[in-house]
């Protein structure tokens, strides 16, 4: 069985839309993306503007690009000819689900479909730190199309909404991650999937979390030398091989554990652990609690 890491990750974070909304720019404008810190994406419908984020060069946006912030980190989005200085704005509703920003009375340069999304995971800010901080997409119909059922979904009042929500947020999500043009410049997981040599071994972790891999195990997975391996790993994904993997077992532990189906021990070797009292101690030590104590908070929450 051939097991999808960006999915399984991507699942584990349980999206949920906020809202989504559609917001017409007009003359010269910026601002601030700092709302509740929670993860936004935006798709450019007509015109352009400039993106600006802290530890990475400024870009360009124009129509038919989507960008995908996961990341809590702020930005600035703002006009191509908005001053260095001087200018702060927040939206204006115009009626239901549509906004503008920019002067009163300046012409229209640009719309975009901008969405809020949340993270109900109790692990996001772990499963989040092995997605890039930013995605931008070029050019991609069928984000669009996700984006349109997202927004549509969000202004109704369907049976099922949040259901139909969640599952359209996750495919939005994964298709965003797995088309962005960004993803090679960053240390990512999305970006070790990309690579024809690390996806072996990510995809082995993840399909078997419960074998007691080692560095030399996952390098022959690989096929490339233990040294080497370390190396690349930790260039590309971010972290060494053996830290990401004990990141990988404790979210799936925390997921096992808040379903309160199976007794510690079963939990211990579902994520490769010999016997309830090791994995106790690596738990509490990654987590700060006892698998006991968690399970029992998650249970009355």
């Amino acid at each position: 069985m051939i097991v999808d890491p960006l999915a399984e990750i991507v699942t584990l974070l349980q999206p949920s839309a906020s809202y989504s909304k559609l917001v017409e720019y007009a003359g010269r404008w910026r601002i601030r993306r700092d709302i509740e810190g929670k993860p936004a994406f935006f798709a450019v419908l007509e015109g352009e503007c400039r993106v600006v984020s802290s530890g990475r060069p400024p870009i360009i946006v124009r129509k038919g690009d989507f960008v995908l912030s996961p990341s809590t980190n702020d930005h600035l989005v703002e006009s191509l000819d908005a001053p260095p200085h001087g200018i702060a704005m927040t939206p204006t509703e115009l009626g239901e689900g549509r906004f503008r920003i920019g002067p009163p009375g300046e012409p229209i340069n640009l719309r975009m479909q901008v969405g809020l999304c949340s993270f109900a995971s109790p692990d996001a800010a772990l499963l989040v730190s092995l997605l890039p901080a930013m995605i931008v997409a070029r050019e991609e119909p069928r984000l669009a199309q996700l984006l349109q059922l997202v927004g549509d979904e969000t202004r109704h009042f369907r049976p099922g909404r949040e259901l139909v929500l969640e599952r359209l947020l996750e495919v939005l999500l994964i298709e965003a991650l797995r088309c962005g043009t960004d993803i090679t410049s960053v240390p990512s997981v999305a970006r070790g999937l990309s690579d024809e040599r690390l996806v072996s071994a990510l995809r082995a972790m993840h399909a078997r979390p419960a074998y007691g891999w080692t560095v030399a195990d996952l390098a022959a997975e690989a096929a490339m030398s233990r040294s080497a391996f370390f190396a690349r790993f930790g260039r590309i994904v971010g972290l060494p091989p053996m830290e990401y993997l004990l990141a990988w077992r404790m979210a799936l532990a925390k997921r096992l554990l808040r379903t309160r189906e199976l007794a510690i021990e079963h939990v211990a070797a579902r994520v490769g652990y010999g016997s309830a009292s090791t994995f106790s101690t690596a738990f509490t030590r990654h987590v700060g609690v006892s698998p006991m104590r968690y399970a029992r908070a998650a249970f009355e929450a």
